[in-house]
């Protein structure tokens, strides 16, 4: 199959190493935190918050937050022009979707007699709230939307990246907990481009077999 999308996504490679010689520019970073910011959510909840860590201060605390467990990903937060944090609402409530909605009277999607009504959908984060008001199972799904979505812009710009679990998030949480400011990070991606040595650069794309995955009925 041959089209653009396609071929975007056959391009794209896990990276294993980066070349810390060359940068992603000011420029394709900002067109990448813009199509992170346009991601879908439920209800438009928006329920993210992203710390990119540039600088070499930030650096050396991130690196200080691996434990042997994940040493292996620890040369990406130097090696990697960015190394971004991807951050979730755990405990998500009105008064968070109120911000969602007040931007929408500002927008100009809403009008500013009508905010209450902005308000019905809110529901569905009701329905996803368990008795102690934690919502991580909603808002972690709807961060994955905006790493997917992350993934293929980078590919698009035709920019490496690595996702990131292997982290020690107790540690990477803690200690970014002024720049988090309640949200919670379980996730990361190093952006960059590969090394010349990376052998996953060169490796053939491999996924299941579409009659495997897809059924039409």
């Amino acid at each position: 199959m041959t089209h653009e999308i396609i071929d975007d996504l056959n391009w794209r490679r896990t990276t294993k190493k980066f070349d810390p010689t060359r940068k992603v520019s000011e420029e394709d970073l900002n067109i990448l935190l813009e199509a992170i910011r346009l991601s879908p959510s439920s209800i438009n909840s928006q329920p993210w918050r992203f710390v990119v860590i540039d600088s070499q201060e930030a650096r050396e605390r991130m690196a200080s937050t691996f434990t042997s467990t994940f040493e292996f990903n620890k040369p990406h937060v130097f090696d990697a022009t960015y190394f971004i944090l991807f951050g979730y609402n755990p405990r998500y409530t009105r008064e968070d979707y109120a911000e969602v909605v007040d931007t929408q009277i500002e927008d100009g999607r809403l009008k500013p007699e009508d905010r209450e009504k902005g308000f019905r959908s809110f529901f569905f984060a009701e329905m996803n709230t368990d008795e102690n008001g934690d919502t991580s199972c909603w808002t972690k799904a709807q961060l994955y939307i905006a790493l997917g979505n992350a993934l293929h812009t980078l590919a698009r710009l035709r920019i490496d990246s690595t996702p990131i679990e292997g982290l020690d998030t107790d540690r990477v949480n803690e200690e970014f907990r002024e720049e988090l400011d309640g949200y919670q990070c379980d996730v990361a991606l190093a952006i960059g481009y590969h090394h010349a040595d990376d052998h996953n650069a060169t490796l053939p794309k491999s996924r299941r077999r579409m009659d495997s995955i897809l059924v039409r009925i």
